[in-house]
């Protein structure tokens, strides 16, 4: 499975507006090639259909291309194919600049074309604002916040705290531009934080975690300054929050505690050398926490070597179907020619197999596997871990939830947390630039031969124990050891 963060990258990846299309590269000529190349080539198009008609894809059509027309830019024109993409499912679906020729075009674009260079500022003098924060006696919203890649000054104005850029990793937002405001006038509570490309997100939670952890809808900040000191109970949930890397702790004598914060393929050997370095611990300890909360997707090896840990019974694994197209079974050549997929000889030999098999059956979905159904078997049962829970959240997709789907079928599983994303069914991402090379849209490969008596997307997996939000996030993992310890 691939990256689930590419099934809602579209703001993150949107990053700025690029000058005024060439000819051959407006928008309507960028969705007519979109939309051909997605009802030709992707896995879910025609279940999509199925699902919701020909009438509503009909209207659909008729909304976008009059959409399109007044799209005078790339950052115009890209939420706009973006929005068509969703028609079909909500992820493993992408619209994504062409981060060489963005990077160029901004820097020539920078400054005199720079479309955000009006938007609305905040001067502060940073000294000063430091020095105010330094003479105040209570802990609030104010203060000098980080989330990547921008460090946030937050002042208050009236009833309002403005949030204004410090510094920045994005060439969209500059110093003093206004990122968020945080309004709680005439008794409400609301808020609207900016995404890169200056996209208005608007939400109404807003929280503080202890002293230095700040949520706005679904954006995390952490306060850098000043300094304070938080609460221990705090400690461990801001570590798993922050972490980028997994790790094993230990939480009491009976029991450990594993973040896993991504799947990635890149991630796999870290995971891999956090198990092997605490094997012993986790083979010798009663229960076992697995935090895989607002995961990202990534590569189904990167959990193998989980499994076997805490295996019980054979794992039952439904397979995929190839959708066969010339464009499709390019990947397979990709796995082959291309470096950076990895791939050793045997591998390599692999794909070329299933290219000649793909390339017979055009226009198909295929089977490369023998069977639909694969039964994965490990000689040990261990004694323990007796007891495993997993920790989920709705963030929470692809990957990680076929990573769920095996570990389930454990007795020694539960899972705890709330419905999953629901994105797995339509999966195995392609990327493949546009006729102008200034884009590229991710599609998707295959279809789950799940379908449609055991369907995810759109519903997600639930948990055994439903997290409600009676009890904050960052009670989660003492919740689940409690249970896991029978308290």
């Amino acid at each position: 499975m691939k990256n689930i963060k590419a099934t809602f990258a579209f703001f993150l990846f949107t990053l700025l507006s690029i000058s005024t299309y060439a000819q051959d590269c407006n928008c309507t000529k960028n969705f007519e090639w979109v939309k051909k190349t997605f009802e030709e080539n992707d896995a879910g198009f025609q279940y999509a259909i199925k699902q919701k008609g020909d009438q509503a894809y009909s209207d659909l059509n008729k909304r976008i291309s009059e959409k399109v027309k007044s799209a005078k830019t790339f950052g115009e024109c890209s939420p706009i194919l973006y929005e068509w993409l969703t028609f079909f499912r909500s992820g493993h679906v992408s619209i994504r600049p062409i981060s060489k020729q963005q990077s160029s075009q901004s820097v020539a674009n920078n400054k005199s074309d720079n479309q955000f260079a009006n938007w609305e500022t905040l001067p502060v003098e940073i000294q000063d604002f430091k020095k105010y924060l330094d003479k105040k006696k209570t802990s609030d919203y104010e203060g000098i916040w980080y989330t990547e890649p921008y460090t946030i000054g937050i002042k208050k104005k009236g009833d309002q705290y403005i949030g204004f850029i410090i510094e920045s990793g994005a060439e969209t937002w500059t110093k003093g531009q206004i990122k968020l405001k945080l309004d709680f006038s005439n008794g409400k509570t609301s808020s609207v934080y900016y995404m890169r490309d200056h996209f208005a997100v608007e939400s109404k939670e807003i929280a503080i975690t202890g002293k230095n952890n700040l949520q706005i809808g679904d954006f995390s900040l952490s306060r850098i300054y000043p300094k304070i000191e938080d609460e221990p109970k705090y400690a461990q949930y801001f570590k798993s929050l922050n972490t980028n890397e997994p790790y094993i702790e230990k939480l009491n004598e009976t029991t450990l505690y594993f973040r896993i914060p991504s799947f990635q393929a890149s991630k796999k050997q870290k995971i891999d050398s956090v198990i092997l370095a605490n094997k012993n611990k986790i083979l010798s300890t009663e229960n076992l926490i697995i935090d895989i909360r607002n995961g990202t997707g990534g590569s189904d090896g990167s959990y193998n070597n989980i499994l076997p840990l805490i295996y019980t019974n054979p794992i039952r694994t439904v397979g995929v179907e190839y959708l066969s197209t010339k464009l499709n079974n390019q990947r397979m050549l990709d796995f082959i020619n291309k470096p950076e997929y990895g791939f050793n000889e045997e591998n390599k030999k692999w794909a070329k197999n299933s290219f000649n098999i793909l390339e017979k059956e055009q226009g198909k979905f295929v089977n490369l596997n023998e069977n639909v159904v694969t039964i994965t078997k490990y000689d040990t049962i261990h004694q323990y871990p007796k007891n495993v829970g997993i920790i989920i959240n709705q963030k929470n997709g692809s990957t990680d939830e076929q990573f769920l789907l095996a570990a389930k079928q454990s007795r020694k599983v539960k899972l705890f947390g709330t419905t999953t994303f629901g994105v797995l069914d339509v999966s195995n991402m392609y990327y493949v630039p546009s006729p102008c090379n200034e884009f590229e849209l991710g599609y998707s490969l295959s279809r789950s031969m799940r379908i449609p008596d055991f369907t995810i997307d759109g519903k997600g997996l639930q948990p055994d124990f439903y997290l409600d939000r009676s009890i904050p996030l960052y009670e989660w993992t003492e919740y689940v050891n409690k249970t896991l310890n029978g308290q």
